[in-house]
């Protein structure tokens, strides 16, 4: 059937605009934030840079090893040693971001093989950034290839 009211859709759908328009239009206005919605305690990252020796932490790199093998792995796999601990850089990159020790070690597993093993200590990295947070991957034993290519990504 022929359709009688072409001009009438063309105006419905005009008006349409024009009323979802008018309501836009005749809404509040935006308003400064007042003094409580500031986010006046929100300054900004305050780093120091005082981030423990590669040592410290290496008792921690073995605890979270172990409990990732157990837990995501069904492993025993541990690590018992550690040999040749050595910085490979401190905050590498602008002093504006997060501070980062990188370090290296030989590590000896229980499967009787040294594997490389490359961790980080990060500044406010711990839970909810209350502390040093450690960050580590052990080459050949990255099995979700988190940082892969051979723990390339661990390193800066």
């Amino acid at each position: 059937m022929r359709d009688l009211f072409p001009a009438l859709k063309k105006f419905s759908l005009a008006a349409a605009f024009g009323v979802a328009f008018g309501l836009l239009a005749l809404g509040q206005t935006a308003q400064a934030a007042n003094f409580l919605e500031l986010n006046f305690w929100l300054s900004g990252p305050r780093y120091d840079g005082n981030l423990p020796p590669c040592e410290a932490k290496l008792g921690a790199v073995t605890s979270q090893f172990a409990e990732k093998e157990s837990t995501f792995w069904n492993s025993t796999l541990q690590i018992t040693g550690y040999d040749r601990v050595h910085e490979i850089a401190f905050r590498p990159w602008q002093s504006d971001n997060t501070p980062r020790r990188y370090c290296g070690a030989i590590a000896m597993l229980t499967d009787g093989k040294p594997r490389p093993v490359y961790f980080s200590i990060v500044e406010d990295g711990g839970f909810a950034g209350f502390s040093h947070g450690v960050e580590f991957c052990v080459v050949g034993l990255d099995r979700n290839w988190a940082y892969n290519p051979a723990c390339k990504a661990a390193r800066p």
